[in-house]
């Protein structure tokens, strides 16, 4: 083997090292006062308040201050930063109903998921943060290339499995009954809750969130007719309460309404 040969060889291994490194450093926050930027260890930040160079081995407790002087706390990635800081290619989940998505389907570690709609990509990265095994699938190439830069953001790459295409054109390469949940966010949701029977072990459940009731009743009658059991639907609203002087009553802010949110098991 030439020198110009083994050259070569120890550059790509040198870099495959640095991509290795790369995806085992945890994404941190770093807070000042109102500020927060999540950044990878390692990383060189511009901001407002000056350069940040954060250290490849910084911890969760430790301050990192600019070049100007300005500290900035350092803080542990959770679940509901995701929502905060991923970038939008749309209207993300927000982090109550990715709460009901996982309390309701009881997601936890060694889960296999099949999702639909990944948009920004916040549900299927906070259910690989609960330790499950995510397939994703989203129709639009560019959405799904930032859903796959969120992934790296939010520390699950090898968690999760984001697919450029239609679910409902790849359903019959799937394998029966290897998914524990299927999580759906597309308007076509009904056109695939039909095959969550063949496509889920016995106990499986779905859960598929909509922002309008005609698609909301397509996905219950579906689900009904496929079989599955326990089907409901609830709308996911909550109300800010408001203290002052004058006394305690829920804010007048807009409504806290954001869909409705199915749910349905296969026994």
């Amino acid at each position: 083997m030439s020198d110009e040969t083994d050259a070569e060889t120890a550059g790509e291994e040198d870099a495959a090292t640095d991509d290795e490194e790369r995806s085992d450093r945890v994404p941190v926050l770093l807070v000042c006062d109102d500020r927060e930027f999540l950044v990878e260890p390692g990383e060189e930040m511009g901001t407002d308040l000056g350069v940040l160079e954060v250290p490849a081995d910084v911890e969760p407790g430790e301050t990192v201050e600019t070049h100007l002087g300005d500290a900035f706390e350092v803080r542990r990635l959770r679940g509901p930063d995701l929502f905060h800081h991923f970038e939008r290619t749309g209207a993300p989940m927000v982090p109550r109903d990715v709460g009901l998505v996982i309390g309701e389907t009881g997601i936890s570690r060694g889960d296999r998921v099949l999702d639909a709609g990944t948009g920004t990509g916040v549900l299927a990265a906070s259910m690989a943060r609960a330790g499950a095994e995510v397939m994703t699938y989203e129709r639009d190439p560019e959405f799904a290339d930032v859903a796959r830069e969120n992934m790296a953001l939010g520390g699950v790459v090898e968690a999760v499995d984001v697919r450029t295409g239609d679910l409902r054109e790849e359903l019959e390469g799937l394998e029966p009954s290897s998914f524990d949940v299927l999580t759906l966010d597309t308007g076509d949701a009904a056109d695939v809750v039909g095959h969550a029977p063949d496509l889920l072990v016995d106990g499986g459940f779905v859960a598929v969130y909509s922002p309008f009731i005609e698609s909301t009743r397509a996905v219950v009658e579906a689900a009904h007719e496929s079989g599955l059991s326990n089907v409901r639907t609830r709308e996911t609203i909550q109300r800010e309460m408001q203290f002052d002087d004058r006394g305690s009553r829920p804010s007048t802010a807009p409504v806290g309404h954001t869909g409705y949110l199915t749910i349905a098991r296969n026994v």
